[in-house]
């Protein structure tokens, strides 16, 4: 299958939930790399990267987040594939 990279916004009731840590624990269960960050509109942005099952796996994750989270919409772009070595939380954008 092949490698891709695809870029999330989140929208809804997702900071100061966990999403972020959410995502990452996802992500790395699932050996997809990449990043998650705080948008300072209340959004939170996301790069995964990896095989394209593994990243649409998680991207349905995204798209219900943790329990204490309440997702509205999440906006998906396909970028060029980019190689991270691991995933992490960024710092708020």
């Amino acid at each position: 299958m092949a490698e891709i990279c695809t870029r999330l916004v989140v929208s809804g009731r997702v900071q100061g939930v966990w999403f972020r840590r959410f995502t990452q624990e996802h992500a790395q269960s699932n050996g997809v790399t990449g990043w998650v960050r705080n948008l300072a509109d209340g959004r939170v942005e996301a790069m995964l990267c990896g095989d394209e099952r593994a990243v649409r796996h998680v991207e349905a994750w995204l798209n219900r987040g943790p329990d204490s989270s309440r997702v509205t919409a999440v906006e998906v772009t396909d970028v060029p594939f980019e190689r991270f070595d691991s995933f992490e939380i960024r710092a708020d954008a």
